[in-house]
């Protein structure tokens, strides 16, 4: 679990910018080149992705107030799941697995558009032979 609390690495200082101590647990030596300073400017960053998905939140009241349904709550590598309001609905399907997947999902989300991707090109719509990347994760939205 501690890989997951190391410091926060804000540039490639020696303590990643995080502290002129000691910290209490070791920085990451990837700390050089994984750190905000590093992705600030690069929108294919993981922090530029980070960003989109608070502006998604903050923006779009399915996030927040929608109904969760789980979708395909069996399947080993997707997670994936619906957030509904009367007005809109939110589809997020995300491949948890280093090789590529493809899922059938139910419903006709012909005029969803894809409003958030961690890759590029993702697919347009899903439907019944949705295919997801080794560690993609889609939001499609369509309005009710």
């Amino acid at each position: 679990r501690d890989h997951a609390r190391t410091p926060m690495q804000w540039d490639a200082s020696p303590k990643a910018g995080y502290t002129t101590g000691t910290p209490w647990i070791g920085v990451n030596p990837d700390h050089v080149e994984v750190n905000v300073a590093a992705q600030r400017d690069d929108p294919d960053s993981v922090l530029a992705h980070h960003r989109r998905l608070i502006e998604l939140r903050h923006r779009d009241p399915v996030v927040t107030d929608g109904d969760f349904e789980l979708l395909l709550p069996d399947h080993p590598a997707v997670w994936a799941f619906l957030r509904r309001t009367p007005d809109a609905e939110l589809l997020v399907a995300a491949n948890l697995a280093g090789e590529p997947v493809q899922v059938e999902l139910d419903g006709d989300w012909a005029a969803a558009e894809p409003v958030l991707a961690n890759l590029p090109n993702p697919p347009a719509q899903p439907g019944a032979d949705l295919r997801l990347r080794p560690w993609e994760a889609v939001v499609w939205r369509r309005t009710r």
